[in-house]
């Protein structure tokens, strides 16, 4: 996998690129606040038999944050995969999508089912729903947080180890894997470095989709797909919501296996096995 710079209508994106030329495309798409690299465990099964683009996602890893003013409503995420599938000349791709990866990539498919081949999700499908009774109280939080969005000052880490000790803290990750993600998530500072993704991601959502309205973007999946859930279920997929989506796609596989939320990063081997076996 190399590095590469992917110049687009809406903005700069980086990702990591691997495989063969002129094989079939999959655009990999990470979860919030992870990076590219989330896929580099997996990469080894797929780089055969795939052209492996793993993006980061606008605000994450090496690509550009949303210019001032703007910030990272759901939608959006969509027309970045656009973007980027036009950068690369793919008129149609394969998409594999870990947690948001995968809330953004089932809502592409839904939107726009001429443009993916097969679906392939991790710890996903569909994005979190807005919970009864938290409308007003979203709407408040969303807009005070805008407003004090400069007053956040960044945390300067010393070392990159403290960096990959508060990553494993916070998600429960082994070191190896703590460490891909921080490596390409950090930038140097004067007096050590600094978390590199954009601080306007871990703002309040304003406004979520409705449960009823995510089933409708799961049931107009036209794109067969696998979802990859981990067992025991992680909190992720262990809502009650969010099984029952299983069942709504038009022609779609679950497969249950060993982990957690990061699986694929863990135990890469058996979720890269299903994922090249699925997608081929």
């Amino acid at each position: 996998m190399h590095d590469i710079r992917l110049e687009t209508r809406r903005d700069r994106m980086a990702a990591l690129r691997g495989g063969r030329a002129g094989a079939p495309p999959l655009l990999a798409l990470h979860g919030w606040l992870d990076n590219a690299a989330s896929f580099l465990p997996m990469a080894p099964w797929l780089v055969e038999s795939f052209d492996l683009v793993a993006l980061d996602l606008p605000g994450h890893g090496w690509s550009a944050h949303r210019p001032e003013g703007a910030w990272y409503t759901f939608v959006d995420w969509l027309d970045d995969v656009l973007a980027a599938m036009e950068a690369l000349g793919w008129t149609r791709c394969h998409l594999l999508g870990h947690s948001l990866g995968g809330a953004i990539a089932s809502a592409f498919a839904a939107a726009a089912p001429e443009r993916v081949e097969r679906l392939a999700l991790i710890e996903s499908l569909g994005p979190l729903p807005a919970r009864p009774g938290q409308a007003v109280e979203a709407l408040r939080g969303a807009l005070r947080d805008r407003r004090r969005v400069g007053e956040k000052r960044l945390r300067v880490f010393a070392d990159p180890a403290e960096a990959v000790a508060a990553r494993m803290q916070a998600n429960g990750l082994s070191e190896p894997v703590a460490r891909l993600l921080v490596e390409r998530s950090l930038a140097p500072v004067e007096g050590g470095f600094i978390w590199r993704t954009d601080p306007r991601l871990t703002l309040t959502t304003p406004q979520r989709a409705h449960e009823e309205q995510i089933r409708e973007w799961v049931q107009g999946i036209e794109a067969p797909a696998l979802v990859i859930a981990a067992d025991p279920p992680s909190d992720v997929l262990a809502h009650p919501q969010l099984r029952e989506r299983f069942g709504l796609l038009r022609d779609g596989r679950v497969l249950h296996l060993p982990g957690h939320h990061h699986l694929h990063m863990e135990t890469p081997g058996p979720v890269a096995i299903a994922v090249r076996d699925f997608l081929a």
